[in-house]
């Protein structure tokens, strides 16, 4: 029988295997076959750099070493401290500035330290995973997910349960699972008084509603914004818009094809950078509304910020009635076929609702007129509009 030969480790190798150790997101069971190391030998090393880590900081030398043993233990050491400290920094950038629940959207192909593969190794996914491309819905669901979307607009009060009925026929069953999917897809939720069944963010900082029984005086005293769905021929879009209360002068607006908060942003600050700021900002209780970086430009702008109550429909009324109208006025009109169109479609919708559309609330003058006037008043006028 032949002699197993023992085998050598050297210094980095041992390093790499403790810092793995220490890091703590394996078992001895998984390092050991990683590493084709006995979990007992992995243990005494560990054990071994815990014992002698102090030392490094302390200023204290070991005598049983020379300084070129010293150093060939140690610039390993340091290296690979040098390599969780860039992994570090990177996991904290990635979970303080996002919100997104697919992972893939973390990663940065550009990054100068970290490579692809280590990056997915950080985040727990797979390299197939990062590549991997959705098919996207199927035309049948695109078109139900339309019929929804008319339904919803006419009639917000419905929910899943409610929407299923509606469209459930004796010769087409739908299954009420599939609809509560593309609901929750298309970001919709019945707005009616109910339980308090989903939680906000508890990281995320919620503010009272501040609007109740307030006269709204002058343009630029409230503004709001909100989030809708957009169907496409292929696929959906997402909506964003900025309006002021006083005027239904709508401000801005941005599409996008994800929920990120990064066009939220955007809309907001071409908004404030266009137009000024407004006394107060009015939003409901979303992720992207909640975030520190969404709030964080409304407090440097020194601007009270307004958040809806969960289950109330009139909170955000202004803004859920421009919805209702550019979907029956215009995007239902209009099968987009790309984000292209549809945002060459939206501009000259949008001058139009502000500067020639005239409003039977706005004693049938454009928003535009309502908000140029509205700028001017400081006090309170008959046609004020004063919140229940």
């Amino acid at each position: 029988m032949a002699k197993s030969i023992r085998r050598v480790h050297d210094a980095q190798f041992k390093t790499k295997v403790v810092l793995e150790a220490l890091k703590g997101h394996k078992t001895l069971a998984q390092l050991s076959s990683d590493y084709g190391i006995h979990a007992t030998q992995i243990t005494s090393w560990k054990q071994q750099a815990l014992q002698g880590l102090p030392t490094l900081f302390s200023g204290q030398s070991n005598s049983s070493l020379s300084p070129q043993d010293r150093e060939e233990i140690e610039a390993p050491l340091f290296q690979q401290i040098g390599q969780l400290k860039v992994e570090n920094d990177y996991l904290k950038k990635k979970l303080r500035t996002s919100l997104t629940k697919d992972r893939r959207y973390l990663i940065d192909p550009t990054h100068p330290q970290l490579s692809l593969t280590q990056q997915c190794e950080l985040l727990g996914i797979s390299r197939s995973t990062y590549y991997y491309q959705s098919i996207g819905e199927s035309a049948e669901n695109l078109a139900l997910m339309l019929q929804i979307d008319k339904l919803f607009t006419a009639r917000p009060e419905l929910g899943v349960r409610r929407m299923h009925q509606e469209l459930t026929a004796p010769d087409s069953p739908l299954n009420l699972k599939r609809i509560r999917r593309l609901m929750r897809l298309m970001g919709l939720e019945a707005v009616y008084p109910k339980p308090n069944l989903s939680k906000p963010n508890h990281e995320h900082k919620i503010y009272p509603y501040l609007l109740r029984g307030v006269t709204i005086e002058c343009a630029d005293h409230v503004w709001s914004t909100d989030i809708t769905y957009i169907p496409m021929k292929s696929g959906f879009l997402y909506l964003c818009a900025v309006m002021d209360w006083y005027s239904r002068f709508v401000l801005s607006w941005q599409v996008s094809n994800t929920l990120l908060i990064d066009f939220c942003l955007d809309t907001l600050q071409q908004a404030l950078g266009r137009w000024g700021k407004p006394r107060i900002f009015n939003t409901d209780q979303g992720s992207q509304f909640t975030s520190p970086r969404f709030l964080t430009i409304l407090d440097k702008a020194d601007i009270q910020i307004s958040m809806d109550g969960k289950g109330r429909a009139l909170d955000n009324i202004f803004v859920e009635r421009l919805w209702r109208t550019v979907k029956y006025e215009h995007v239902y009109l209009h099968s987009y076929s790309d984000g292209l169109a549809l945002n060459r479609g939206l501009t000259e919708y949008f001058h139009f609702y502000n500067y020639q559309r005239k409003h039977q609330s706005l004693d049938y003058q454009t928003p535009a007129e309502w908000y140029i006037r509205g700028k001017k008043n400081t006090t309170s006028s008959p046609s004020d509009i004063i919140l229940s």
